[in-house]
């Protein structure tokens, strides 16, 4: 018997639920299939299901926006595609954040290390570009830690499911620790500014809690300068600088939103804007921003990925940041316009309203550079992860078949297919960078295996 989803078995299921009898009995015969070939099961693929999912995908094909070809910012070539497998991690588990940043030892200078965490709550600390393993702790936390940032070589701050905070040094030693999250810590996040740096994390508790620790020695956190009340969790975040004014500010998407949220970072936080990715959608939520990374060459230009099922969605936007202007004082004038003929105010009305509301949608829509479908496999229950190439002619994004896929970011293509995980696993996070000159992508999965990715010089 063929497969379950053979050609043959299709047609012969489609002539015997058609009630083509001479032709079914004809056709089982040279095609060597049992007389019960044609019984349809449960699940079992018919022609009329592969015409369905057909028409469904070329639907989802016409909402895609692909780039144009453009020599100079296509994919760069060598690229990581040797897979190394870190071997001595103590305790193996599912890996659940993996990031290579700069740190200071005490008596030792700065040098570079990954850091990553599995869900038996230990942090692995390697030394780069060795890979050997430094020191590996299951002391620093009482849960899994979802998020890890270094704060200009000082400190490595690491965020948990239980809401807790913590700094540390590359010996393990708790520095300070905080817990004003009651639940998941999902994203930390840092911005080097002056006079004072940022610290903002984000939490399934609905809220931003912003920080802006001092110059102590030892290290302390401080309470939260400001915090951030959502109506849903978020989902991703990100801190940047106002490309006009500098001023530092947060990128937030959250659970059930099409939209990129733009606030400030003040002692009372304003929304200064937000930005629909789906301008021209009629559903209620398209999609939701699930991971965010903005271009390591262009702060403006911004990498998102997608909860969207079967297949996670890959899109590159220009940022559409508001003026970052002082508070307005409210007004209780009505919203007027003035006259193209003498200047004199006019009404605004529901049909004015409605054609500045498609201009907004319009320029939306323009923002996005490149709408495509990454052919990563996601569930309802999947976490998006992405990474810029260091040279940002790529992005790489994860999958839950166990393989990691190289998108072109001028064409949307699929460049590469890295297959190092174990087939059918979930790969939950991604860091790509630069490691002592030399382009580096890092992967963790749930096949409990932490692979760093280089360039094969041989064989390029």
């Amino acid at each position: 018997m063929p497969p379950a989803d053979s050609a043959a078995l299709i047609v012969a299921r489609f002539l015997k639920s058609n009630r083509y009898e001479e032709s079914y009995d004809a056709f089982v015969r040279e095609a060597g299939l049992p007389q019960d070939a044609g019984t349809v099961g449960k699940g079992d693929l018919t022609l009329e299901v592969l015409l369905e999912e057909k028409k469904t995908f070329d639907v989802s094909v016409q909402f895609e926006k692909l780039g144009v070809e453009d020599e100079v910012h296509e994919w760069t070539v060598p690229a990581p595609s040797t897979a190394m497998s870190i071997p001595d991690l103590p305790q193996k588990s599912n890996l659940l954040s993996a990031t290579v940043g700069t740190l200071a030892s005490s008596g030792n200078p700065s040098q570079q290390h990954l850091f990553a965490s599995s869900a038996t709550r230990r942090l692995h600390i390697l030394d780069v570009p060795s890979c050997e393993l430094r020191t590996s702790t299951a002391t620093l936390h009482d849960s899994p830690i979802l998020s890890s940032v270094v704060l200009r070589d000082r400190v490595l701050i690491t965020a948990s499911m239980s809401g807790r905070l913590i700094a540390s040094d590359l010996d393990g030693n708790v520095l300070d620790k905080r817990t004003d999250h009651s639940k998941y810590i999902v994203k930390a996040a840092v911005l080097h500014t002056t006079p004072s740096d940022i610290i903002a994390t984000a939490g399934w508790d609905c809220e931003i809690n912003i920080y802006t620790p001092g110059n102590d020695q030892p290290f302390k956190f401080r309470s939260p300068f400001a915090t951030i009340s959502l109506p849903t969790k978020p989902e991703a975040m990100l801190l940047m600088q106002h490309p006009d004014t500098h001023e530092p500010i947060l990128i937030i998407s959250r659970a059930d939103s099409n939209l990129l949220y733009f606030y400030t970072t003040e002692s009372e936080p304003r929304l200064l804007g937000q930005q629909n990715l789906a301008p021209h959608s009629n559903a209620w939520v398209a999609f939701t921003p699930s991971a965010l990374a903005l271009c390591p060459a262009d702060p403006t230009l911004l990498a998102v990925g997608t909860n969207s099922l079967p297949h996670m969605k890959l899109l590159i936007v220009r940022l559409l940041i508001p003026p970052f202007a002082p508070e307005a004082v409210p007004t209780a004038a009505p919203t007027v316009r003035r006259s193209l003929l003498d200047d004199t105010p006019v009404p605004e009305t529901q049909a004015s309203q409605a054609r500045a509301a498609l201009a907004i949608a319009d320029r939306e829509a323009a923002a996005i550079q490149i709408h495509c479908n990454t052919m990563a496999p996601q569930t309802a229950y999947s976490t998006p992860a992405i990474a810029w190439r260091p040279d940002s002619t790529g992005v790489f994004v994860n999958g839950d078949d166990g393989a990691i896929r190289g998108i072109e970011t001028s064409t949307g293509k699929v460049k590469t297919v890295l297959k190092g995980h174990e087939e059918g696993s979930k790969v939950r996070c991604l860091w790509a960078g630069e490691v002592v000159g030399e382009e580096w992508l890092v992967s963790g999965g749930f096949d409990q295996q932490l692979i760093v990715w280089k360039i094969d010089r041989n064989g390029a």
